[in-house]
């Protein structure tokens, strides 16, 4: 999955940023409203973590623009701001979750992972297709009891797939969920990652091409 962190603490953006990533989720920064408004036009992301004192713009009017925009992007806003009010105004805005620093990364973690399972119909960390388990939650793959190490990119791309079992899915989606900003649009990148994940899961047929239009997890039968 693709997060926006919207943060101008440096430090702070660079401790998520190396968190997350870890955790296996691509991440874009933005470090004032302006740049987070341009990307957010720009790409498509599946959850944004977004500070309300932002130089030249307010977090608040960021959310309530993407709101009015339609876009169904998830919000957590993180921020030293406690009052009630404030935490009361940000969720009347349009945010999912409201989160005050200082906060421990595996709380906002979990937060990120709840909010993410909402979107894909999963009520656990844990998404098992057929013989094919990931837990969300500790970074597991296994398939019929195997573990299987996995990059990054390669656990990203199965964890997409593996929430939306039996659906084509494009290699530019995949490059939009998967993959950040920096990503060379024109490179097999995509087709490389899925041929080495096909190759670790050791299973032919499970994860299918369909000429001109992407890939599908086959689902269990």
């Amino acid at each position: 999955m693709r997060l926006l962190v919207v943060e101008d603490e440096e430090d702070l953006v660079d401790a998520l940023r190396v968190g997350l990533v870890r955790a296996g989720y691509a991440v874009d920064v933005a470090y004032d409203a302006p740049a987070a408004h341009e990307k957010l036009q720009v790409n498509t992301y599946d959850l944004v973590l977004l500070d309300l004192n932002l130089p030249s713009g307010d977090g608040f009017q960021l959310c309530r623009t993407v709101r009015a925009a339609g876009k169904g992007v998830r919000i957590i806003m993180v921020t030293a701001r406690d009052r009630l009010d404030d935490r009361v105004r940000g969720l009347d805005e349009g945010a999912d979750d409201y989160v005050v620093k200082p906060f421990a990364f595996p709380e906002l973690l979990a937060r990120v992972r709840a909010l993410l399972r909402r979107d894909s119909g999963g009520g656990t960390s844990v998404i098992q297709v057929g013989g094919l388990r990931i837990d969300t939650a500790r970074l597991e793959v296994t398939l019929d009891g195997r573990s299987l190490a996995l990059t990054p990119k390669e656990y990203g791309v199965l964890h997409y797939l593996m929430t939306r079992p039996g659906h084509v899915v494009s290699s530019e989606e995949l490059l939009e969920h998967v993959w950040d900003e920096h990503a060379d649009p024109f490179t097999n990148t995509v087709r490389v990652t899925v041929g080495n994940l096909r190759r670790k899961l050791q299973e032919e047929g499970l994860i299918e091409t369909v000429i001109s239009r992407g890939y599908r997890l086959k689902e269990p039968t």
